[in-house]
């Protein structure tokens, strides 16, 4: 038996969860604050904390900023308000999960279970505000686990491959793990490796001396230089050559390089991000990219999925946008033009849902948008024959659940039927996967 610390300032909710975690079991210790909370933890040895992300004294964020003072203990965070923001923090500050409210049963005792088997997460140090225009946009469970896992590996100085399709914000998951990491006072450089000439990518990275080459006529620092003490994000990476790679490599392995031209080596002290849309184990059995390499940047690796696999953040991204285009008034989506942007199959993704809704703000001519102002095709995406039955004039909760079946029943098709394969492919735990599953069961019982 634990005992098991919950607190949350709504008084039923609490005590909903109390009786939940009573029944498997379980000691619980109530509070209606994170002051009351931080006090029983003082007073109690206690197993674990769920711990509500709003409450009118002090937020859950404080709890886990102030509790691994008085006790290391794996902390659960609810909240009815979840962003990518919170998630990140949350789980940068040490919590061992982030759950949305109404927590499904299920839910909280699968989380719970694991919290007490694995222990707490390490605190880390606070992070500063998310930049608005830089800010990574979701709440679909895809993006959740996106979230989760930029919060462990902004913890970490360990190098980060970040893969996705063109378009999907893989540029936003790097700044988002520097951001929120240790290095965060320090320079984020950028480099896109399939825009820059083969001849000149080694001077672009590595910098050169003066006389290296025909017009250099003064020495320069690379961009690993330029980011010595932050973060390097290698974009495309898959498009590099082979020599270049090998050169890389060294860089990863030893902390140096010698800047082209040069005999001298320098010292670098940088975090490496790199990504690409491509598959690099493909790459690999062609001879287009170099395996040690391969193995030296997927130490951590972040899968960013494509907007297709998200549907219902469509509407959330593009009023995103909006608020930035918009600001203090920030048009609206009308009907008619929300099916528009639910029904295309977003091949560029959110790079393209944001050029979409620049063009309508500028094409519209009142304080919303119209279908006209899309610019989009009324028909459905090129894979129509398996496309999910929607009634586009229906609720929206009945048509994200009709795209999520349909989507699960691909996934389960495509891994031919193995499980863990399909959660893999969605961005899922196995255990969301078998409560959809299960859900979807009852629902045509």
């Amino acid at each position: 038996m634990a005992r098991i610390l919950i607190v949350d300032d709504d008084a039923a909710f609490r005590g909903s969860l109390a009786e939940t975690v009573s029944d498997l079991g379980h000691d619980v210790l109530e509070a209606g604050s994170t002051a009351a909370g931080l006090k029983l933890l003082a007073a109690h040895a206690v197993d674990a904390a769920i711990v509500d992300l709003r409450m009118p004294d002090e937020d859950g964020l404080a709890f886990l900023q102030r509790a691994p003072s008085i006790a290391a203990i794996p902390c659960i965070m609810l909240t009815a308000y979840a962003s990518g923001d919170n998630t990140i923090e949350a789980i940068r500050l040490g919590a061992f999960d982030h759950l949305t409210k109404p927590v499904p049963r299920a839910a909280l005792v699968e989380t719970l279970e694991r919290a007490l088997r694995q222990g707490a997460s390490a605190p880390a140090a606070v992070s500063p505000a998310m930049e608005e225009r830089n800010q990574l946009v979701g709440e679909s469970e895809a993006m959740r686990q996106v979230f989760k896992q930029i919060g462990r590996a902004a913890t970490s100085d360990a190098t980060v491959l970040v893969l996705g399709e063109t378009g999907t914000g893989k540029e936003l998951v790097a700044r988002a793990l520097h951001r929120n990491g240790a290095r965060a006072a320090r320079p984020f450089v950028a480099v896109n490796c399939a825009a820059i000439p083969a001849e000149l990518i080694e001077s672009e990275l590595f910098g050169h001396v003066k006389g290296a080459f025909s017009g250099a006529t003064s020495p320069r620092l690379g961009r690993f230089q330029e980011a010595d003490g932050g973060t390097l994000f290698l974009d495309e990476i898959g498009d590099m050559e082979l020599a270049t790679q090998a050169k890389i490599l060294r860089v990863l392995q030893e902390r140096e390089l010698t800047p082209v031209g040069g005999n001298q080596s320098v010292r670098v002290d940088v975090r490496v991000i790199a990504a690409t849309h491509r598959d690099l184990q493909h790459e690999i059995t062609q001879g287009r990219f170099r395996e040690d390499l391969w193995y030296r940047l997927q130490v951590l690796t972040i899968m960013v999925p494509a907007l297709r696999e998200r549907p219902g953040d469509i509407l959330t991204i593009a009023e995103h946008f909006l608020r930035q285009l918009g600001g203090d008034a920030p048009k609206r989506i009308s009907p008619a033009a929300a099916r528009l942007l639910l029904q295309h199959a977003w091949p560029g993704n959110v790079r393209e849902l944001r050029n979409t809704m620049e063009r309508a703000a500028v094409m519209s001519h009142g304080l919303c948008i119209e279908a006209e102002d899309i610019g989009l095709s009324a028909r459905p995406p090129a894979s129509a024959a398996s496309a999910p039955a929607i009634d586009w004039d229906g609720p929206l909760a009945a048509a994200l659940a009709e795209v999520e079946r349909v989507m699960i029943e691909r996934a389960l098709q495509g891994a031919a039927g193995n499980r863990a394969e399909a959660a893999r492919r969605l961005g899922i735990s196995r255990q969301q996967l078998y409560r959809r599953l299960e859900e979807a069961g009852k629902s045509h019982d």
